[in-house]
């Protein structure tokens, strides 16, 4: 019988990530902050639990899918939080896109209770988490990595540890200092080439056909053309990203740039795609 899985955090990518485990046939047990995002999940099997401390005293492995640092320490250390409950020998995995801080200041508080902690944040989006498409980056013990590697290679195409707790975070925050670069760098070859009488159907497909073509390219390129910026990855999350990335050590022109790009139009873009940067260059 497949290990009981407890499940925090039911946004965006939690929902079919944790949908792939229930359809493998763990057992899920889930909790959600805000209410009503639990009941498609409920409809399929799943326990809920009323606590994150309700989680950990039910399940042995726990997983969690939220927004970022202030997030995390609610989780772990609020009311009824993951560490307020008297349990040892569990195994926490956080998935979520935040500060390899945090995850050494929870793996601090963990060790304490004995118990263990796996930083191991994704890179994809929707799309790749609803096929198992994900590349998961884990930081911490290689052990515990390797005891919970079978539930994660059914959420990703490739899982890798790079390091000890918090290498994780520093690999997707890298890749997000990439993602953010390369989506200001489209935005802008794309009104240079508008503004000197290239169409941009025609740019694009020179992109798609060349030695720059990639997925992520073509795929932000169409979404130009269509005027189609609802988000599949908020620009607000490449600001928080950024920055964080910026508060553990990025200090290059690139990054530098793209932080202070992105941050300029988050009050007015934030909740549109990354992408949307066009309309503001």
């Amino acid at each position: 019988m497949k290990q009981e899985i407890g499940w925090i955090g039911l946004g965006r990518m939690g929902i079919p990530m944790s949908m792939r485990l229930l359809k493998e046939g763990y057992p899920l047990t889930i909790y959600n902050r805000t209410n009503g995002k639990d009941e498609i999940l409920a409809s399929q099997g799943a326990k809920v639990a009323l606590s994150p401390a309700q989680i950990i005293q039910q399940t042995n492995i726990i997983v969690i899918m939220v927004s970022d640092d202030k997030a995390i320490r609610e989780i772990f250390t609020g009311t009824d939080g993951l560490l307020s409950a008297v349990e040892s020998d569990k195994i926490i995995i956080n998935m979520s896109t935040v500060s390899p801080g945090i995850s050494k200041e929870m793996s601090g508080l963990c060790l304490k209770q004995s118990i263990y902690y796996l930083d191991a944040p994704v890179s994809g989006s929707v799309k790749q988490a609803e096929s198992g498409e994900l590349v998961i980056m884990v930081g911490g013990e290689g052990t515990i990595f390797i005891k919970v590697k079978p539930i994660l290679d059914h959420l990703g195409k490739l899982t890798i540890r790079v390091g000890d707790t918090g290498a994780g975070n520093v690999a997707k925050l890298a890749v997000n200092t990439l993602l953010g670069i390369i989506s200001q760098g489209l935005a802008e070859s794309v009104i240079f080439a508008r503004n000197n009488g290239i169409e941009t159907q025609d740019f694009l497909n020179i992109i798609n056909n060349g030695a720059m073509s990639s997925a992520y390219l073509k795929i932000k390129g169409d979404a130009i053309l269509q005027n189609r910026f609802q988000a599949a990855f908020a620009l607000k999350h490449i600001v928080k990203d950024l920055r964080l990335a910026r508060e553990s050590g990025l200090k290059t022109p690139l990054g530098e740039t793209a932080y202070k790009t992105f941050k300029e139009v988050e009050s007015e873009l934030g909740e549109e795609d990354i992408i949307a940067i066009i309309k503001r260059l």
